[in-house]
């Protein structure tokens, strides 16, 4: 017996929720109640449509397992009692299991079982019709006693009775987690006969328990106690001793008070029998079946051990009628096995592998797939893997120095009935046809001005780009690349290119090409944007003008990714994927401190289509945040100096981060609590109530700049609710201290288990993408914070084929862009980059840091990991590398950054013109070598890799120059207004000149 779950608005009992599906129970005859209550609850899951039929309690299986009941050789004569008496050993079939309803994840559930049924028990049982059968049946939970007494209180606990504090106690106490159903003991809770004159309760405990994986538990996995049970039953054999403990004082030994404990001073466990489970694979096929199918009920026994008290006259009637109706809905023959299911098919014939290895569907990962522009014909794969080896440098250019693509590689995943991965789906079992659809769509929609899901945007109205293009003259405006179908093995040529037109002017937005595996690589474009009429790219005299250049195209584009599988013959569905094409990554080994999977996963767990740990591991949660804020010091001088190596606050420190890691509980003292609390504390809220600019992260935010006013808390970055929470947990003390972490890190998607690659496949595409700033951002922007946009996790919604888009009118509202009617739901090809700044070059050249000079000329930022700020140059680099130099230079050849932007320059258009013809020569920030054992030079640098002209070639470049301060109104202004007051930036290239020149002549 065990508890059914509560109302989750009121707290009731489920009698509440069944009210619906069949008459309430009553308690006049509360072992009546109590199974109707049960059944009907049984029933109304069956009638949900819940496949196969499953037991009301104890509805999760961890696993099951086959092994042997031994009897202790040395039992004395009044221990020989039923089973203890007659053989000396038996069959057995055990099943693991937790108190836990489906959704619910482990860490979060109820108390664990374990059911035991012993075959060839000889003598007439109990329990009607089964009193021939040969099967002995014992119960067990992992907590010593009962949250009610009796059977009318657990009938009036479940029917959303009185308030009882002691249930509620216990209850409490009951739902601790566990880390491996194998590591815990388990108590019979309540008492049965033992013999004629005396009774006892059962109790087991771990004696011996196989090995793990080796790591600690991973409570994300909300199946991680299957995981563990499996894991361990495969790596070697368990036992388990088996206990019966005697009512040897009746006054404190009650046998209707299920909330009293036993002492066990008074009467300690005897050990009467050991259940040896040897090394199988849990997963054998038939074996989950064949254990969820038997029926495991107490009263399945010899009168010896006749089980007393009213909860056990309720769990008789109770389960014998929820096994019934199970066996019955799964078309499952009633009564007792007579032999129990060998543990081989044939002797020294294992069973085959398990049926769920029949794919019955496919998905494409990664869902949402990354292309990156660049001028040259060769490309590269982006990464697959969260932690991929770093690259050589000048692998990001080919031979010419032009910029290289990035293509996004697309797989197809098998997968079986119950959605687990079987395989990777590839030419060598089935046929594969891709088809993918892209467009630009930029020109023709609404104005980027501020992100229309905030606040400050409630009075936003966008007009159209191009508004002087009307009628139907305006579909001309849209890029339309078309749908490529592509097959087989190393397939490329003109016709799998993206051909589109602006205005009648061709367009190029990529081509499909099959690898040696027949996988899909997209390329995108190759970074060209121009203005078939010279229109200018930023105009002076229009406050909107920035990145809404009327009359320009770029290359940018996105849309679905399909595919047609067929095995042996049969066509199985496939769940459809995205690919966006995105500017070029400019530092591939950063890492933003919010990335698009933070937000996304963020999305998915406020939505509950994701579970948040119930502790966050400081390994793979936690310090991924801190150690990001270091990883900056390659793009921004302003994080170089706080968190650089050597910094203040540099959390690759080794004994910094060993004091961040420990354990609270470790020597009894919590040492760093308070360490923790500091380093939370200067954390922004994820709801910011003021315009400070001194919180982490030091990043502008969605409100930066008009339309918003100049204290628009919104102005400045925060991490996600989720991140957040695990920074407050983590805090407070309450995580997992699993550092340091034990193994290498992944660095090739073929070394995972084939189960966690679609997963990581996912996660790595988004890993490299921003979720800074979406101002408007640099591979999506807003709308891809809302759940509506999505149909399963990274799955984006698609418009179908055909399907007219609605016309939202001159202007767009934020009313009408949030409304349910709204642009936020179905996509089309080219929805996703159309709200992207047009062309992309002039965002880029734009985002930039330190606006407010006289708070600091290097922070807050924009977009530091994909688009630098300052970088370490390779003449500084040389100078740090040369022992020969005196250390005061090589210290200040490191500590000293180079503008990133000097090869644009300062003049606002000139510069957006600049990056549109010199966007390959950007440098591009590569790992390099460092210095080893040196406390100050980090062993492993990242380096800028640029395309200089000669007047940049000669010497190191300036830093960004100190630019005088704006006014009081204008500093608040954000970029658009900055361009519009760029006659101060004059000065300060004069003064970067000098400096450079300066540098030049010291250096000479």
């Amino acid at each position: 017996m065990a508890q059914l779950p509560r109302s989750a608005k009121t707290g009731a009992a489920p009698g509440a929720e069944l009210t619906a599906a069949a008459p309430q129970p009553g308690c006049a005859d509360p072992i009546k109640g109590i199974k109707d209550l049960f059944l009907n609850f049984q029933a109304r899951q069956i009638a949900t449509g819940e496949v196969p039929a499953t037991r009301p309690v104890f509805r999760r299986t961890h696993g099951v397992a086959h092994g042997t009941f031994v009897i202790q050789p040395d039992l004395p004569p009044e221990l020989r009692v039923g089973v203890f008496g007659q053989k000396s050993e038996y069959a057995a079939w055990v099943r693991f299991s937790s108190d836990i309803q489906p959704g619910t994840a482990d860490y979060k559930g109820g108390p664990a079982g374990i059911g035991i049924k012993l075959f060839g028990v000889e003598g007439t049982k109990v329990m009607e019709p089964d009193q021939d059968a040969t099967t002995q049946d014992f119960i067990l939970q992992n907590f010593p006693i009962f949250f009610v007494d009796d059977a009318e209180q657990m009938c009036d606990f479940s029917t959303g009775g009185n308030p009882n504090p002691k249930t509620d106690q216990i209850l409490d106490e009951m739902n601790h987690p566990v880390d491996s159903v194998l590591e815990t003991p388990y108590w019979g809770v309540l008492p049965t006969r033992f013999g004629a004159d005396q009774y006892c309760k059962y109790k087991m405990e771990p004696e011996v328990v196989p090995p793990g994986t080796g790591q600690a538990p991973d409570y994300d996995d909300p199946f991680y106690l299957q995981a563990d049970l499996h894991a361990r039953m495969a790596n070697g054999e368990a036992r388990l001793r088996f206990f019966v403990q005697l009512r040897t004082e009746p006054e404190q030994m009650p046998l209707n008070q299920a909330t009293v404990e036993w002492s066990e001073t008074a009467s300690p466990p005897i050990h009467v029998a050991t259940l040896i489970l040897p090394r199988q694979e849990l997963d054998t096929r038939g074996q989950p079946a064949y254990g969820d199918n038997l029926a495991i009920n107490t009263w399945h026994t010899l009168p010896e051990h006749e089980p007393v008290g009213s909860l056990a006259e309720a769990r008789k009637g109770t389960y014998r009628g929820s096994a019934r109706v199970r066996r019955d809905v799964n078309g499952v023959p009633l009564g007792e096995p007579v032999e129990p299911r060998p543990a081989e098919m044939n002797p020294g014939q294992p069973y085959p592998p398990a049926a769920d290895q029949i794919v019955v569907r496919a998905a494409i990962h990664p869902a949402i797939g990354v292309a990156r522009m660049g001028n040259s014909d060769e490309f590269f794969v982006g990464p697959e893997v969260v932690h991929p080896e770093p690259r050589e440098p000048g692998f990001y250019r080919d031979a010419s120095g032009a910029l290289k693509r990035q293509a996004a590689l697309f797989r197809v995943y098998g997968y079986n009935a119950h959605g687990q991965v079987v395989r990777e789906l590839t030419l060598e079992d089935a046929d594969i046809r891709w088809t993918v659809h892209v467009a630009n769509r930029k020109a023709g929609w609404y104005q980027w001005i501020q992100a229309m899901d905030i606040p400050e945007s409630a009075a936003v109205k966008a007009p159209r780009r191009n508004p002087a293009v009307q009628g139907a003259d305006r579909a001309g405006l849209d890029i339309n690349g078309g749908a490529r179908t592509i097959g087989g093995i190393n397939t490329s040529g003109p016709d799998y290119r993206f051909d589109g037109a602006f205005q009648g002017t061709p367009v190029y937005l990529g081509e499909l090409q099959t690898d040696e595996n027949g996988l899909l690589l997209f390329l995108g474009g190759k970074g060209v944007s121009a203005s078939p009429t010279g229109q200018p790219i930023y105009d002076t005299t229009d406050p909107n003008a920035f990145i809404n250049a009327n009359g320009w195209y770029d290359d940018a584009s996105d849309g679905p990714v399909s595919a047609t599988v067929s095995l042996q013959g049969r066509n199985i569905p496939v769940e459809e994927a995205w690919v966006v094409t995105a500017p070029p990554n400019y530092a591939p080994e950063v890492v933003a401190i919010r990335t698009l999977y933070d937000l996304l996963v963020n999305l998915y767990v406020q939505n509950s289509w994701m579970e948040s740990p119930a502790r966050p591991s400081f390994t793979n949660d936690v310090y991924p945040i801190l150690q990001r804020f270091n990883n900056l010091q390659w793009v921004n001088q302003g994080f170089a100096t706080q968190f650089g190596s050597g910094g203040p606050t540099d959390f690759t420190n080794p004994v910094h981060v060993a004091r961040l890691a420990r354990d609270p509980q470790a020597g009894g003292y919590d040492t760093w609590a308070e360490l923790r609390r500091q380093v939370f504390n200067a954390f922004r809220p994820p709801v910011p109530t003021d315009d400070n600019p001194t919180p982490w992260p030091w990043e502008y935010g969605d409100a930066d700049g008009p339309p918003s006013p100049p204290d628009a808390p919104g102005q400045y970055l925060s991490l996600s609710p989720t991140q957040y929470h695990w920074l407050q947990q983590w805090a407070d003390g309450q995580f997992t201290a699993d550092w340091p972490e034990s193994g290498k890190p992944v660095r090739d998607i073929g070394t995972l288990p084939v189960a966690e690659q679609p997963a990581m496949l996912d996660r790595a595409a988004l890993h490299f993408c921003l979720a800074d700033a979406f101002h408007p951002g640099c591979e999506v922007t807003w709308p891809i914070r809302h759940i509506s946009m999505f149909t399963a996790p990274f799955r984006i919604r698609r418009r179908p084929d055909g399907f007219p888009e609605h016309d939202y009118g001159p202007t767009l509202t934020q009313a009408v862009a949030l409304s349910m009617t709204g642009p936020l739901w179905a996509q089309g090809p080219g929805d996703l980059t159309r709200w992207m700044g047009l062309p992309w070059q002039a965002d880029t050249a734009w985002c930039r840091s330190g606006y407010d000079t006289a708070y600091d000329p290097y922070l807050p930022t924009f977009w530091p990991a994909r688009v630098p700020n300052q970088v370490l140059s390779e003449a500084d680099y040389q100078v740090v590398m040369d022992e020969s130099l005196p250390r005061d230079e090589r210290e200040a050849a490191f500590n000293r950054r180079a503008d990133w932007n000097r090869i644009i320059g300062n003049d606002g258009a000139q510069a957006m013109t600049n990056m549109v013809n010199h966007f390959a020569d950007m440098g591009v920030v590569e790992v390099r070598p460092g210095v080893q054992g040196d406390a100050l030079f980090p062993p492993v640098m990242m380096v800028e890799n640029a395309i200089l002209p000669p007047t940049l070639l000669r010497g190191t470049a300036a830093v960004q120059a100190p630019v005088p301060p704006p006014s009081g109104t204008e500093r608040f202004q954000g970029r658009a207004a900055f361009l519009r007051g760029l006659v101060r930036r004059e000065e300060a290239v004069m003064r970067a000149a000098e400096l450079d020149a300066a540098n030049e002549t010291a250096q000479t």
